[in-house]
């Protein structure tokens, strides 16, 4: 994707960077994009291998829980630019809007599917850089404040109304003014933003300066802007509003790719279905920190469909117990699993009948199992 950065993803990999944007990395079994396993010497689909032996590979509990499928997926994410302002469905949603795009006959790769497949998206993103991120409202209170100080002909009635709590009509207002009205508050706010960087920093410029015209720059004045330090995270569960700035980080989500985007994006915005989906509550957002376990870091979801916790290793060895499928990313160093041999980009897939396996060397790896 153009959002992607040209050298993090191959450098991540210990591969030559070929002058093209690289965003995302995916591990996992979703049918769009499945990645490969190396079993007993030959290449395999994940997706083929969890299909074929699904018992062995899942096991009872996943499979009564969430059907013949890995319910989880992780990936490498490297923002170079920022991606679109999107949302999630909750499951029911996803269900319903998916059957309805078929029914209408929407091609599944066509641009103006939103709907990709049946699932619900709830997504983590664990920083491996310094991350910045919009995500949720933050009150309406404070928008309105920077309304004020960036003294922008046109603000001046949203910023009345997001004084008297009107988060809504300030959200939909802005999206309802004319294509030419939106350009010229963009411009205005952009020009603003740069000659105020105390105001809201360098991002509403940047913003613009890759979304000129695109009334999401004014609608991220809306948004809680975070910053991770390396080892922080950030959750987006079914219908807040987000974005990812710039950064690398590791993402696990629920098995799906499905999203509605709300602005900053050349991509299709279905209108109707971002009023069904977004949450517009007010939100504080603080970076989650990982909290001690047993041989590392724990990141708390909330989600059944994955968990996402680190293992530190000096030597070992450790012995980790497996209560369902896992996917093991090593991220430093150099480790074993069970004699296999893990480096920086390299990953593993642990199935349920492994039972437990011995971790040895000295590095980290990412875990991804199911929710408690």
């Amino acid at each position: 994707y153009a959002w992607g950065s040209v050298s993090a993803i191959p450098e991540f990999l210990g591969v030559a960077p070929d002058g093209e944007p690289v965003a995302e990395l995916w591990i996992g079994a979703h049918p769009a994009a499945p990645a490969d396993a190396l079993v007993d010497g030959q290449w395999v689909s994940l997706l083929e291998l969890v299909a074929n032996r699904p018992s062995a590979m899942l096991g009872p509990n996943v499979i009564g829980r969430f059907g013949d499928r890995l319910p989880f997926l992780l990936k490498v994410l490297a923002a170079e630019h920022p991606l679109s302002l999107q949302v999630h469905p909750s499951l029911a949603q996803a269900r319903e809007g998916y059957a309805r795009e078929e029914a209408a006959g929407v091609p599944r790769l066509g641009v103006q599917r939103s709907y990709k497949d049946r699932n619900h998206k709830p997504e983590l993103i664990c920083a491996l850089t310094t991350f910045e991120a919009l995500s949720g409202f933050r009150s309406p209170s404070e928008s309105a404040a920077t309304f004020v100080d960036l003294d922008v002909a046109g603000l001046a009635p949203f910023a009345a109304q997001l004084r008297a709590g009107n988060l809504r009509e300030v959200f939909w207002g802005l999206w309802d003014l004319d294509p030419a009205e939106q350009a010229v508050l963009v411009a205005r706010v952009s020009q603003a933003a740069a000659a105020k960087p105390n105001i809201v920093g360098s991002y509403i410029p940047r913003l613009a300066a890759q979304y000129p015209g695109d009334i999401g720059v004014v609608v991220a004045l809306l948004l809680n802007h975070v910053t991770l330090a390396p080892g922080e995270a950030l959750f987006a569960p079914a219908g807040r509003l987000h974005s990812y700035l710039s950064g690398v980080g590791v993402e696990v989500m629920a098995n799906s790719d499905n999203v509605v985007r709300g602005g900053l994006t050349s991509k299709f915005v279905d209108r109707s279905e971002l009023e069904r989906l977004t949450l517009l509550e007010v939100e504080d957002i603080a970076p989650l920190v990982g909290q001690p376990s047993d041989c590392g870091l724990s990141y708390n979801s909330s989600v059944a469909d994955f968990s996402l916790s680190t293992v530190s290793v000096a030597g070992g060895p450790l012995r980790a117990t497996v209560r369902g499928p896992e996917l093991l990313l090593c991220t430093e160093g150099s480790v074993t699993v069970d004699g296999l041999s893990l480096v920086r980009g390299q990953a593993a897939f642990v199935a349920a009948a492994q039972g437990s396996y011995l971790i040895e060397g000295t590095g980290v790896l990412y875990r991804t199992q199911v929710g408690a």
